[in-house]
């Protein structure tokens, strides 16, 4: 039976398999910074380990499910939706609207140098930013590229609290039949504060603590996010999805490019899948 590893996004991690073998990484001596080449050496671990897990991993969910619409050939995503000059053009500030048409769009976004996240609203969370888009309410704040961490962010504390508007409640969700991006990998943005059925467990906010670098968080199966009361994940997800619940904001770069980023740092930008398969787009051949 196929064991769950339960990578942790750019953080470096052994992957130890039924050889106890591991991945190790020999790295010239660094003209890079140590910071910067820490980050690459992350990131390939994790893709090496995203890459076997997805290798070993083709398998149909064991049941048909009728929320998981997804579909292997689409139209590319519009260039609006990731280029930034024309996502200005288009959206202008209703940030709410550009994530609504992400979501609608079943855009991708590229975390950690390649893995590829297909982002998902909450059926809550589509409709309050529905709401905002047409002129009723707070728009979602992008803050500027001088804020690259959650905790740059003013009034920033290690809470779980969000408020739909600088914070958000997400979850990274892995093993998700047919995700846009070719990874089985979802990121799901729920409405924190609204009784959202999709949203977080009162177990995943009172044991929130997404500011560890630590592999030792608590990642949840599908059987304990439908315990915790999250009754359709898997007819939402299938049967061997599993995930890890973050805190997220967002925030600009210094090509104004947009960053979802998790609280502990990881994060994506809109970007296209392409049609490559996960091995070569793995390595950029």
């Amino acid at each position: 039976h196929h064991h769950h590893h339960h990578q942790r996004t750019c953080i470096p991690y052994k992957y130890n398999h039924t050889n106890r073998s591991e991945v190790k990484l020999f790295i010239p001596r660094p003209i890079l910074s140590p910071k910067v080449l820490n980050k690459m050496k992350s990131c390939f671990l994790l893709q090496v380990a995203s890459l076997i897990s997805a290798v070993s991993s083709f398998q149909m969910p064991s049941c048909p499910s009728s929320k998981v619409t997804f579909t292997s050939m689409k139209a590319s995503m519009a260039p609006s939706l990731f280029e930034p000059a024309q996502r200005d053009e288009q959206y202008g500030s209703n940030v709410a609207q550009y994530l609504l048409d992400l979501h609608d769009n079943k855009g991708t976004l590229n975390f950690c140098g390649g893995m590829m996240f297909q982002l998902m609203l909450s059926d809550k969370l589509h409709h309050c930013l529905s709401t905002v888009a047409s002129g009723d309410g707070k728009q979602p704040e992008i803050f500027d590229a001088s804020k690259p961490r959650m905790f740059h962010v003013p009034g920033y504390s290690k809470t779980g609290d969000a408020d739909n508007i600088q914070f958000f409640h997400g979850r990274e969700l892995r093993k998700v039949p047919g995700a846009e991006g070719g990874f089985g990998f979802v990121l799901q943005l729920s409405l924190a504060n609204g009784d959202d059925p999709e949203g977080w467990s009162k177990e995943e906010i009172n044991g929130y603590d997404g500011w560890e670098h630590d592999v030792q968080r608590k990642w949840r199966t599908a059987a304990d996010y439908e315990a915790e009361g999250f009754k359709d994940f898997k007819q939402y997800f299938g049967d061997n999805a599993f995930g890890l619940n973050h805190r997220f904001y967002l925030h600009f770069d210094s090509a104004n490019r947009m960053w979802l980023s998790a609280e502990d740092g990881c994060e994506g930008t809109p970007a296209e899948a392409g049609n490559r398969n996960p091995i070569s787009r793995m390595f950029g051949l």
